[in-house]
């Protein structure tokens, strides 16, 4: 892939994660103040913004192993941001349609985080960068 595209491919995919994040925030922000809505709240906010903040501290990673640490964290915390978010619906603690078009962006998230690991633990180096011995 050129480096024209990764950098492309790597400024839509930051947007997309952005914008997940700021719709969990609004999510967050409708769930029912009661004992569940509070603790299914502060896990959702934790996990479901953290994903853009670690992909973000990815693309300044300084190795190699620094780089796929970091998105295996965010896909992780995409994992759990599902879960968070499936639990809310299945609870009818809160639906709408934002909250199933959100499970169905942090499915795709997770794929994307999945590729894009599993291509990092494939390649020796990092956008273009040798690994060190």
């Amino acid at each position: 892939m050129a480096e024209g595209a990764q950098k492309t491919n790597y400024i839509n995919l930051n947007e997309r994660l952005y914008t997940f994040a700021l719709g969990i925030i609004r999510q967050v922000r409708a769930i029912p103040r009661e004992v569940v809505g509070f603790e299914i709240a502060k896990q959702l906010i934790r996990s479901g913004t953290s994903i853009a903040a670690n992909y973000e501290e990815a693309s300044s990673a300084f190795s190699k192993q620094d780089f796929t640490y970091k998105i295996s964290i965010a896909f992780k915390e995409s994992k759990e941001t599902s879960l968070w978010l499936r639990l809310l619906r299945d609870s009818k603690l809160l639906l709408n349609q934002d909250l199933d078009e959100l499970i169905d962006e942090s499915r795709q998230i997770a794929n994307i985080l999945a590729k894009s690991l599993k291509t990092s633990r494939e390649r020796p180096g990092i956008q273009g960068k040798k690994a060190a011995p």
